[in-house]
């Protein structure tokens, strides 16, 4: 350990710009053992480790790094799932920039670990060694109901299988994976990976009911009377759009509406209609990672041009940088301090273009945060034939949870308690349901949080 003196910060390689952009493989590609081993063994073996503070999940980071440098891949492995339901996953899309490398001791001088990619080298490796997770092999005669399958939903259910509870989900989808399988685009994450990871949740006995939506194909209620407990993981799904005129326009779209519809038409599932950037001068509003995800993905469906318009600047961006960096590479042209007023259309009431407005940051009297300004007649015009709204999400409020005396707070998510449990003492949840929209890793952590929780209650665990 501790050569960070002998051995600079390496990423991983990335592929060739003008080859990725013709498809939706995978960008990065997976370390090789020597290059994960060379790059652990920069670590320092904090005593206090800002990595591992840094992680919502509190990932023995450290630990594992030690492992990998020492070639104990299987302990490495071993450790890694311990405290994550889906290393493999979460080492290939978390913001790790702002999360356990943003923490690292090393980011400030040296360049932190790399401990996204050898996250998900741990994993990758594991797997082609034939190292499997471990669950419970007894079971416990309890049974818990999963509503969603996305993030938090798959998190609950890893580690309720390790305890020896059963699970079933419930998904209005056709895949399970909610957000992962759907909403974030193959370059990061390649659906065989969740794939992979829903089978080993099967086979350790879970239960998917897809294509079912509680509320309208079973109840909550039975839910309730059936399961032991139950666990709410709906997401915040309502995207926003931005209150000006003309974005209703034929040609407008939420972003979500957007990647989702190319997500299914990869799948080769049906579509209502065909959302294409194909052709087109896309223009997308927003600066956070969903906001990459969508320009990334117009280059790939051969778009005209894209723009990504942001009222703030580059460094105020609240996405990963690297997603950012990996836009403009891939050749995203970027507005910043720019702001929508509104969308210009045709008389079909197509979209024609955007009317945008350039603003400065300002400082709030007494305070060190800084307000968007809009400058006084500052307007223009760029030509657009599609519009994304990029600009996060709101909770959907469902009946059946006030219904079964599940408190909400006045925007609609759910009311919980430190330990994830709501107002009903049967029902627990997490994710953006309860948060409003937020990283996958804080929905991963609220499913742990909850399983822990019902583990222990359903088993009686003081």
């Amino acid at each position: 350990m501790l050569r960070f003196f002998d051995l600079e910060r390496i990423e991983a390689a990335k592929r060739d710009v003008m080859a990725r952009i013709k498809d939706f493989d995978e960008i990065y590609e997976i370390f090789q053992p020597e290059k994960a081993s060379e790059q652990a063994d920069r670590c320092i073996q904090c005593g206090d480790p800002y990595c591992h503070n840094g992680c919502p999940l509190h990932n023995f980071i450290p630990q594992w790094l030690r492992a990998v440098a020492s070639k104990d891949l299987e302990f490495a492995f071993r450790l890694s799932n311990q405290s994550s339901p889906f290393p493999e996953v979460m080492g290939r899309i978390c913001p790790h920039d702002r999360l356990c490398e943003g923490n690292c001791t090393l980011n400030d001088g040296y360049g932190a670990i790399t401990i996204g990619s050898i996250e998900t080298y741990i994993s990758e490796e594991g797997f082609k060694r034939g190292y499997k997770p471990k669950f419970a092999t007894k079971k416990t005669g309890k049974k818990v109901a999963i509503v969603g399958a996305g993030p938090a939903g798959l998190s609950v259910a890893t580690f309720l299988l390790r305890e020896g509870i059963d699970v079933e989900l419930f998904d209005r989808q056709n895949r399970p994976g909610g957000l992962l399988t759907y909403g974030i685009p193959g370059f990061k994450l390649d659906k065989s990976v969740v794939e992979r990871r829903v089978e080993i949740l099967k086979e350790a006995g879970a239960i998917f009911h897809q294509n079912t939506e509680v509320g309208r194909d079973i109840s909550f209620e039975e839910l309730l009377e059936k399961f032991d407990a139950v666990f709410v993981g709906v997401g915040a799904t309502k995207g926003r759009k931005a209150g000006i005129e003309g974005e209703d326009a034929k040609g407008s779209f939420l972003a979500m509406e957007y990647l989702v519809n190319v997500q299914k038409r990869l799948f080769k599932e049906e579509v209502d209609e065909v959302i294409s950037a194909e052709g087109k001068d896309v223009v997308v509003i927003g600066g956070g990672d969903t906001a990459m995800d969508c320009v990334r993905t117009a280059l790939r469906e051969k778009a005209k041009s894209v723009k990504c318009l942001y009222r703030r600047g580059e460094d105020n961006m609240p996405g990963s940088k690297k997603e950012y960096l990996n836009a403009k590479e891939e050749g995203v042209e970027f507005e910043f301090f720019a702001s929508p007023k509104r969308i210009l259309k045709d008389e079909d009431e197509k979209v024609i273009g955007i009317e945008m407005i350039k603003t400065k940051l300002v400082k709030e009297d007494g305070s060190n945060r800084e307000k968007v300004v809009e400058i006084e007649e500052s307007e223009f015009e760029l030509n657009a034939d599609m519009v994304i709204f990029a600009l996060g999400f709101d909770n959907v409020k469902y009946e059946f949870l006030e219904k079964n005396g599940i408190e909400l707070d006045k925007w609609g998510a759910v009311k919980i308690d430190e330990n994830g449990k709501t107002s009903n003492p049967k029902v627990w949840a997490g994710g953006d349901c309860q948060r409003g929209a937020d990283l996958v890793v804080t929905a991963v952590n609220d499913g742990k949080i909850a399983a822990i929780s019902m583990a222990k209650e359903l088993l009686k665990v003081e």
